[in-house]
């Protein structure tokens, strides 16, 4: 159900200000205890692991953080190693990078490492992801898919780490024109609410389901439980979809989403 959330979520459209207020870097900072927080940066997404866990390293305790820890798993034996845990125990806060949301499913699904993960977000660790690192957070994730039209069985899904449920995210979402795309996945099945989030944009999920809005541009949440009217199965791929009606929310900073009530808060 939407509703399924346990700890907190910071989900990231990616390009996040990294130079000038770094406002939502400075929350995720904030969020993990501020200068108590000790921050562990997964870069399992990135083909460059050393030279983006060097930047965040950087970032995060220029933004106030006690402790930074850089982890690149490059294989799922790492991922299962009895030492990892130790590493991630006393993490306040963790942070998925960007890169390739399926080289963090692909390493991290069923090892001690994820399970790690589900245990500190049980906990209320709150657990950051930009980009493909936003991509993951749902259980069920978009891998592959053009921009513009929406149409039939022209996006690949996977599942993805689930620690949000009900839930499909899209990022890079207005810069890359991704409505048709969301509109896609969720037509697949309408219960699932399509969240597609902007560059330089977050939304920060609570345990009650709530999230709230930070950043400098928009986040759009399209409801498709409504609809009476859909061509989903009946189109042969490739054919423009038709999918009606449907509730579409324009969010930005200021303004949030109930998650279990399916409306806007202002």
């Amino acid at each position: 159900m939407a509703e399924h959330v346990e700890g907190k979520l910071l989900i990231i459209g990616g390009a996040e200000d990294k130079k000038g207020e770094c406002k939502i870097l400075k929350r995720f900072v904030q969020e993990s205890g501020g200068r108590e927080s000790r921050i562990t940066v997964l870069t399992a997404a990135t083909e460059y692991p050393r030279q983006v866990g060097v930047e965040y390293h950087a970032l995060f305790l220029e933004l106030g953080a006690q402790e930074v820890q850089v982890l690149d798993v490059s294989d799922r034996t790492q991922a299962n190693t009895q030492g990892i845990g130790k590493q991630f125990e006393k993490s306040t806060g963790v942070f998925f990078t960007g890169g390739d949301q399926l080289r963090i499913t692909g390493l991290l699904g069923g090892t001690l490492l994820g399970r790690m993960l589900q245990q500190l977000y049980e906990q209320g660790v709150i657990i950051a992801g930009t980009s493909a690192g936003a991509s993951v957070m749902s259980d069920t994730m978009i891998v592959g898919g053009e921009a513009g039209t929406a149409k039939k069985n022209t996006l690949t899904m996977a599942p993805g780490l689930g620690l949000l449920r009900s839930v499909v995210i899209d990022q890079h979402f207005a810069q890359r024109g991704r409505i048709g795309r969301l509109l896609s996945a969720i037509s697949q099945n309408p219960y699932v609410l399509g969240v597609g989030i902007d560059e330089d944009t977050a939304i920060l999920v609570q345990s009650d389901a709530r999230f709230s809005v930070v950043g400098s541009n928009t986040v759009t949440v399209v409801d498709a439980s409504p609809s009476t009217t859909t061509n989903v199965s009946e189109t042969t791929p490739g054919q423009a979809l038709v999918l009606s009606p449907i509730s579409m929310h324009v969010l930005s900073e200021g303004y949030g989403f109930d998650l279990k009530r399916r409306v806007s808060l202002l």
